[in-house]
């Protein structure tokens, strides 16, 4: 019998289903599964999308996310929550009000506005969902630069970019306790990832810019975060570790149709072609 205490630490994921494992659930679980977790899945919307892009999208009735995740919950402990595309905002609510219950775990969200390719995945309703019920029980949120900016500036703005770092301070702000905005769309020559906390940047990573568009990139650097939460890193160090596990997977991705490249989220178990 296996030992009680060689359990992983157990994850639980809010995501939509990407049926070509690029990126949503199925990335989810196999970032946390690669890096030594346990994921339960709690499925928010069905998608109809390839490699190039999202075609269509089906949220799923709020009573049935609720009921998954409160069967789950009833029945293990978890680690860490993470959570990605919700789909509507009756899911936003229905999460908002389960995880209240467990204000001791943290809880990574990576914000899925839209597709790499540009596909619009979340209304005005989502986005302001998201800011009122889900960002004050955050722990960590991780936005890309568009989707920071996009949560953060509403129509009283005289300027068009008060800039990123307003952006967090916004956020966090608004009840994030830290703020990730990935560099990942900004047109510069490194990727520059920046940490924001209640006194402003944290930390900056500076990372080499790849050649070529990812999909799935968000969803495995937020699971990757989740993951060395739920191992015992600290904060600051789990983001720059899951920086370094992203890029590595970036770095070994693959192009499996005629879209975008996927992260390689097991590319420490390939052996080097050279054998060595």
């Amino acid at each position: 019998m296996p030992h009680q205490d060689m359990l992983p630490p157990i994850v639980m994921v809010f995501a939509a289903s990407d049926p070509t494992g690029g990126a949503g659930l199925q990335a989810d679980i196999m970032t946390l599964s690669s890096m030594g977790c346990h994921p339960l899945s709690v499925v928010t919307a069905l998608t109809v999308q390839d490699s190039a892009g999202v075609e269509g999208a089906f949220a799923i009735e709020a009573d049935w996310v609720a009921d998954q995740a409160r069967a789950l919950l009833e029945d293990m402990s978890v680690t860490a929550f993470k959570i990605g595309m919700l789909g509507s905002v009756e899911n936003i609510a229905a999460i908002a009000e389960i995880i209240s219950d467990y204000p001791e775990v943290p809880l990574i969200l990576d914000p899925v506005l839209a597709s790499g390719r540009g596909d619009e995945l979340a209304s005005e309703d989502v986005i302001a969902a998201l800011r009122e019920l889900l960002l004050p029980q955050t722990t960590l949120l991780t936005p890309n630069s568009m989707e920071a900016r996009r949560l953060a500036i509403d129509e009283s703005d005289d300027e068009d970019d008060p800039g990123l770092a307003e952006c967090a301070r916004r956020l966090v702000g608004a009840g994030a306790e830290y703020v990730l905005i990935t560099g990942t769309h900004e047109h510069s020559v490194q990727v520059v990832n920046s940490l924001y906390g209640e006194n402003g940047l944290i930390r900056a990573d500076a990372w080499e810019r790849l050649p070529g568009s990812y999909h799935g990139s968000g969803c495995t650097l937020a699971s990757a975060i989740a993951a060395n939460l739920a191992n015992g890193l600290d904060l600051v160090e789990a983001v720059r570790d899951a920086q370094d596990y992203t890029w590595q997977s970036l770095a070994n991705g693959f192009r499996p149709g005629m879209g975008q490249y996927f992260p390689d989220r097991f590319f420490w178990a390939r052996e080097p072609e050279d054998g060595t």
